[in-house]
Formats: C-alpha cells, sequence, structure tokens
C-alpha cells in the first residue's frame, strides 16, 4: 500500500437512537441519529445534536427525520443525507487536497433481511464509502467489550441498544444462535410516555420520556443507590393546566417490567437453542450486557436472578458497538466474519 495516506479508515456504529465514528482509535464523531429536513428544498438543514434540538419544536416548514427505525434503515434518503454529512464532518477536520479513498465498516443488527443489508450497504457507498465493510452488531459488541471471538468457547452477548435487542452466542468468529428483539431504548421510552399519560393524567413527549428514563430508569423497585425523584412538568390531559408531578424509579420500574421481561423471553429462548458444550461455557463465563439499554438501574441483578447465570454490564456500553467495529477495522483482512 504505498498511497495509504489517501486511503481513510471510519469505523460507524450506525445505531437507531446514535451514531458513533472512529477513526485512528479516536471517536470522532458520537451525536443523535437524526436529521432536520427542510420541506420546500428536501435539503438538510441540521444534523445530530442540532436536529435532536428541533425535534418535537419543528414548524410545518421543517420536519426532523430518524432514518432508522427498530435498527434498520426506514427512510433511505434521509439515511444517506445523514451518513454523508456525518462523514462530511468527520472530514472537514483534516486538510487534504484529494478526496480520500474511504474504507468504511459499518455495524448492522443480526437479523437484518438482504434488503436492509443492501440498504446500508448502498447508503454508504454513495455517501463515499470505497471499501465498505459490514459486522453484525452482537460480533461488534462482543470485539468491543473484549471477548476473545475466534475462540472455540462459547460467548454470549445481549445489546440493548435504542431499536433492537441483539441476543447472540458466538463462537469459533461466527454467531452460533441469535435473536434480534424490537424491544429496547425507544420501546422503554415509550412505555415511560404511557404511564405518565395513565398514572399522572401528563402528557409528556418523546424527549422528557427519554431524559426520565436516563436520569431515574431502573427495573427492580431495591437498589441500593437510589436515584433522587425526578419533577415534570407537563399539560394535564383533560383541561391541558399545567401538571407538576415526582417520578419515582420504583414506578419507572414497574412501568418498564412488561418489556424488560419480553427481553428476558427473548434471552431464555437463545439459551434453548444453545448447543450444551457451549452452554457450559456461558455458565462459567456469565452473560455480557452492552448498550445504552444495559445503563437502566439493576438490569444485571435482575436477570441475574431471574436466568440463574451471572450477568456482566460491559464497560462505557454505549460505545461497545463502535468500539468492536473499529478493532473489526484494523483486522478487514483476518475476520471472515466482515461481509464485504
Amino acid at each position: 500500500m504505498g498511497f495509504n495516506f489517501l486511503t481513510q479508515e471510519l469505523a460507524i456504529d450506525l445505531g437507531t437512537a446514535n451514531t458513533v465514528i472512529f477513526q485512528n482509535d479516536q471517536i470522532v464523531l458520537d451525536e443523535p441519529s437524526i436529521v432536520a429536513i427542510d420541506n420546500s428544498t428536501g435539503k438538510a438543514l441540521a444534523l445530530g445534536q442540532k436536529a435532536k434540538l428541533m425535534q418535537e419544536r419543528e414548524n410545518p416548514g421543517i420536519k426532523t427525520v430518524r432514518p432508522l427505525k427498530d435498527g434498520v434503515i426506514a427512510d433511505f434518503n434521509a439515511a444517506e443525507m445523514m451518513i454523508r454529512g456525518f462523514i462530511k464532518q468527520v472530514n472537514s477536520k483534516r486538510r487534504s487536497l484529494f478526496t480520500p479513498n474511504l474504507k468504511i465498516v459499518v455495524g448492522i443488527p443480526s437479523g437484518s433481511t438482504e434488503v436492509e443489508i443492501r440498504a446500508v450497504r448502498d447508503s454508504t457507498e454513495h455517501a463515499g464509502g470505497r471499501d465498505v465493510y459490514l459486522i453484525y452488531e452482537p460480533m461488534a459488541s462482543a470485539l468491543g467489550i473484549g471477548l476473545d471471538v475466534e475462540a472455540p468457547k462459547g460467548n454470549m452477548v445481549v445489546d440493548i441498544g435504542g431499536g433492537t435487542t441483539e441476543i447472540a452466542v458466538i463462537s469459533l468468529g461466527g454467531i452460533v444462535v441469535q435473536d434480534s428483539i424490537k424491544v429496547a431504548g425507544d420501546v422503554f421510552t415509550n412505555d415511560i410516555q404511557m404511564y405518565l399519560r395513565q398514572q399522572h393524567n401528563i402528557k409528556v413527549g418523546q424527549i422528557t420520556a427519554e431524559k426520565i428514563k436516563i436520569a431515574i430508569g431502573a427495573v427492580i423497585p431495591n437498589l441500593v443507590e437510589e436515584p433522587e425523584p425526578y419533577n415534570i412538568t407537563g399539560p394535564n390531559l383533560m383541561t391541558a393546566h399545567p401538571v407538576h408531578a415526582t417520578i419515582t424509579h420504583q414506578e419507572i420500574a414497574h412501568c418498564l417490567d412488561k418489556s424488560v421481561a419480553r427481553i428476558e423471553s427473548g434471552i431464555i429462548h437463545v439459551l434453548e437453542q444453545t448447543p450444551p458444550e457451549l452452554y457450559a461455557d456461558i455458565v462459567e463465563n456469565g452473560i455480557h450486557l452492552a448498550g445504552g439499554g444495559s445503563l437502566l438501574r439493576g438490569l444485571a441483578e435482575r436477570l441475574t436472578e431471574k436466568i440463574n447465570i451471572q450477568f456482566h454490564v460491559a464497560e462505557d456500553p454505549l460505545r461497545a458497538v463502535a468500539r468492536g467495529t473499529c478493532l473489526a477495522l484494523k483486522n478487514t483482512d483476518n475476520y471472515t466474519f466482515l461481509m464485504r
């Protein structure tokens, strides 16, 4: 490789909620996966954090779009604008006469169909990627957690993202059993919105519900360190008068109960299909939690008690997939599980 300075390598974790881009082991971009589009011209007005500030506050001339839904591209045009815009933001930091050759590795949900996989590849190529590799997210999060994915040993990863929860058993550099369920961060946020409508008669937007989830989100009522109750103000559903309410983490644990139970059955379902030798490895090593959803308070305790296998939360779980994608980028020649 003589012209190495002309090849630029990017690892992209294209998430339903956030997009993270690594370059040379550095995070060069970490933004919400949102685009604000001008309705009259169809051009992107803002991306990422700037667009998120406009979300649910836009006027009729502007719409904010989250191009990914349930982990896959739902709006092809917006996705391409977003990927292109993010790559441009990363590139604006370097001065170069040449347009670099972009070599990109992108993480995709393990349950993706051929059509969905093609959508990611096409969007990335249209946004300027020359060499595009794809990696399944549970594989990427296993790498990002620091597991030896190529060893003849069973490792189990549960990655709770924004749109999907990816559950996978990995051995010898391949996914042996996997399930991708559409219960994840967005569903939790939705649960909180519904709960506040039903129990407190308050209408709250997605953004406020997400803030509540981050501030006091929990899945068991008795925590060692209890977060302070959270105060919210919103319109009463009937009268539209402002109402104030104080929400506790116990209430959130109660309203997320059903959704977390669905993730539990997903995990049990995957364990049922796991070959016995790999199952023995998993019992020995425990199950690894990654993704933003694993930050819900008490999740590892609840799952450990329910399934009788030790659960561990990865460090910096939000970026596990991105870190793993970054490791895959360095080893594109050796890793057989990367898709061209």
